[in-house]
């Protein structure tokens, strides 16, 4: 394993292919929300190019990208094996736009091939008749849940129950930290045993900004937020600013960390070495809501604040198309992909490859694990109705049911 000097040192070098990738992953983000045609914009932007009803809250997108390049970086890095989860359903177009760069996407949906004719498929479905939904849902490959209103970090402690090889990345923002459902999962942490479960990393959202609207995760004091985190049986790690360069690196350093961190508790739980319950690492990340966006829009500042979560759709105002053109632009999708449409193939080596893919992990697509189980022969179990004996209905439906999973529970692995 990489000592953590070493990786930080490696990314001296790798750190602008981190930021290409995340650009190629906002890229197709943009383009899923608003585009129809021209999806490499070889030529002006048209009218006729642009949908007419934009659906797709830009929010949290860029950050999401930015966590996604980052945990692919980590598994190639430590060989691991982990699934992504995001509560924000408004997140599909970061997760399918991954899943696409990584390939997975495509081996699910052969039309969406790497090229221009594929990259059109794309953008031309998202939250679109005859297409697929404008929320995250199980349709798309690594997916397993539904996203929206907590449940996310209950799916992942769920994920890694007796699964010891397995890390759940699991991105919470800073609303749905408000949520019951979010506040009783935190507490399944102590629950969480290191010598035969995985490891859960849970990713949250500060979102310090100009939003009136920020929660109370947001409005905390760094040190309460330590605190009370530290209580429930978590060790914070805090991730903060929006110059993309300097975020690349405290990220790369902070989520080695972490992973090493992870991997220490569990190697010394297993060896018997220390058997007291620990506290797990959590990242807390403060970047800009609507990240990347245009800093002014008619005068009126937008990136930090709220004014650019829902992607505007009046096309009637003036530039509107000159607008979403520059933004598309300052993306530099020459730089990422080929002539053909294709991501740049060292831009593509940035993926973990087979199912380190994240779109591609059989814990996140669980129907590739499923196996048929043999049902035994049902008169094998039959129940004497005998009415003399005293024996309630409920009793014999009871000895049926025990003495039929007998039968079948030899052939389920838990």
């Amino acid at each position: 394993m990489q000592t953590l000097a070493k990786i930080i040192e490696s990314s001296k070098y790798s750190l602008k292919r981190l930021d290409a990738y995340w650009r190629a992953a906002n890229y197709l983000s943009v383009g899923q929300i608003c585009l129809l045609d021209n999806p490499l914009l070889k030529e002006p932007l048209l009218r006729s190019h642009v949908k007419p009803n934009r659906a797709g809250l830009w929010g949290t997108i860029p950050t999401q990208n930015f966590i996604y390049v980052h945990l692919n970086r980590v598994i190639q890095l430590f060989d691991l094996n982990m699934i992504f989860l995001t509560d924000s359903d408004n997140a599909r177009p970061a997760v399918v736009g991954n899943a696409y760069l990584e390939g997975s996407y495509g081996e699910l949906y052969p039309e969406l091939t790497q090229d221009e004719a594929g990259l059109k498929k794309l953008f031309q479905q998202f939250s679109f008749p005859d297409g697929v939904p404008g929320n995250v849902s199980l349709d798309g490959p690594g997916s397993m849940c539904g996203g929206g209103l907590g449940y996310s970090l209950s799916h992942a402690f769920d994920a890694v129950s007796d699964n010891p090889e397995l890390t759940a990345a699991c991105v919470i923002g800073d609303g749905n930290s408000a949520t019951g459902q979010l506040a009783k999962a935190r507490h399944s942490i102590k629950f969480l045993n290191p010598k035969k479960d995985g490891a859960v990393l849970p990713i949250v959202l500060l979102n310090r900004n100009e939003n009136p609207q920020t929660t109370f995760v947001a409005r905390v004091t760094h040190r309460e937020i330590r605190q009370f985190l530290y209580g429930l049986g978590w060790k914070p790690y805090f991730v903060e600013g929006d110059d993309p360069e300097e975020m690349h690196k405290r990220m790369a350093s902070v989520v080695a960390k972490v992973v090493e961190e992870i991997q220490h508790i569990q190697t010394s739980a297993r060896s018997n070495k220390d058997p007291k319950r620990p506290h797990w690492p959590v990242v807390l990340l403060n970047s800009p809501k609507n990240w990347t966006v245009p800093k002014f829009v008619n005068n009126q500042s937008v990136e930090g604040r709220s004014l650019a979560d829902q992607v505007s759709s009046d096309d009637e105002h003036p530039g509107y198309l000159e607008k979403i053109e520059s933004w598309l632009k300052s993306f530099r999708p020459k730089e990422l992909f080929d002539e053909t449409g294709k991501l740049m193939d060292e831009l593509t080596a940035l993926a973990p490859i087979g199912d380190r893919r994240m779109g591609a992990n059989p814990d996140a697509n669980r129907g590739r694990l499923l196996k048929n189980v043999i049902m035994p022969d049902c008169r094998a179990y039959v129940v004497n109705m005998d009415s003399s004996k005293n024996d309630s209905r409920k009793a014999r439906e009871r000895r049926f049911v025990c003495a039929s999973l007998q039968g079948i529970s030899p052939q389920i692995q838990l």
